[in-house]
């Protein structure tokens, strides 16, 4: 399958730079995955649509301000990194420039209250950094840190928490799961109340969800890995939201992606940990989820293949294109479609 079929014409100005003060009122594009029927309606209004029995699993992981600003210890040079996923040997980062790091290269940040010595060497920039600090990194990267926004993204953020949701426990991910960011804990509250299961996953968000697909056939790209937990409590919920013929609904493509590589060909769920490397498109048969509400998203991009799979490719490109008629907002700070 060609890239280029998933392609749209995406006006710069509907890149969204800045998240509405009240989260609940991003516009909401709900849209029938059968029929490709569409209703224009606003964020606070998804609770209309979820019926009592429904679960909603939202990811609960927590944005790192892991954007770094430093020097290499012996020359002085300047150098950004943005740190990813922590492994074994080390933390998997970006560094710009690239070139100036290689193994055994030491980078010292914030007058070397952490110190990042380079072991190994990946693609695009990619590096292993072993860490050393004094006391908690959280703390370090509290005083140190930047939030790392998408390149999309040209203003600066001046409230940090805006990019985090207000259900965000696990620290971890290089970028935020930006559907749960329309959550309020007022709205999850009256979710509850009338009925819903609320419950949570977590899936690490690396930046290789994000990274445009740089081949021209589809199945030739390969998915970075990312880190998830379900716990038991949370498989049993799911397993009887199933048996009682309820909806599995996920908040946005993380979640999705977490419990479509959970589910066993029966849609079943036992408490898992682990990483997963799924890449959903066109073709895909689902197990878990029944619905999904996901932000709008990049052209050509492994995110818009995940939920043309949902639909059809035609159904939702057909409401991108409508979403771009009628102005809506792109991406992680925009507005929000309901694929039910």
């Amino acid at each position: 399958m060609d890239v280029n079929e998933f392609d749209f014409e995406l006006p710069e100005n509907l890149i969204a730079q800045t998240p509405l003060l009240d989260r609940t009122a991003s516009r909401l594009l709900a849209l029938n995955k059968l029929t490709g029927k569409m209703t224009h309606t606003h964020f606070k209004s998804m609770i209309d649509y979820l019926n009592p029995g429904d679960t909603l699993v939202l990811n609960d992981t927590k944005v790192m301000p892991a954007r770094l600003f430093g020097v290499k210890s012996d020359t002085g040079a300047k150098i950004e990194m943005l740190m990813l996923t922590e492994h074994d040997n080390g933390w998997e980062v970006l560094i710009k420039p690239a070139k100036r790091v290689q193994i055994g290269t030491e980078v010292s940040f914030g007058n070397s209250k952490i110190i990042a010595t380079c072991v190994d060497t990946l693609e695009q920039g990619g590096r292993i950094m072993k860490l050393q600090y004094d006391g908690i990194l959280q703390e370090r990267l509290d005083e140190l840190g930047l939030m790392p926004l998408p390149p999309y993204i040209k203003e600066t953020l001046e409230d940090q928490d805006r990019y985090q949701t207000v259900y965000a426990k696990a620290l971890g991910s290089a970028a935020a799961p930006t559907a749960g960011l329309h959550f309020t804990k007022e709205l999850l509250a009256e979710i509850r109340k009338k009925g819903v299961n609320v419950t949570y996953i977590t899936l690490h968000v690396g930046l290789g969800t994000f990274r445009p697909v740089s081949v021209d056939s589809i199945e030739d790209h390969d998915m970075h890995s990312e880190y998830y937990e379900m716990t038991a409590e949370t498989a049993r919920l799911l397993n009887e939201t199933k048996e009682s013929n309820h909806r599995i609904i996920s908040v946005g493509t993380t979640s999705t992606r977490t419990l479509e590589t959970i589910a066993d060909e029966n849609g079943l769920f036992i408490a898992q940990s682990g990483w997963t490397d799924i890449f959903i498109y066109p073709g895909y048969t689902f197990k878990a989820i029944d619905a999904m509400i996901t932000n709008f998203h990049l052209p050509k991009s492994t995110l818009v293949m995940l939920v043309s799979s949902l639909a059809t490719k035609e159904i939702i490109l057909n409401a991108y294109n409508e979403a771009v008629k009628e102005e809506y907002r792109f991406f992680s700070f925009g507005d929000a479609m309901f694929i039910y």
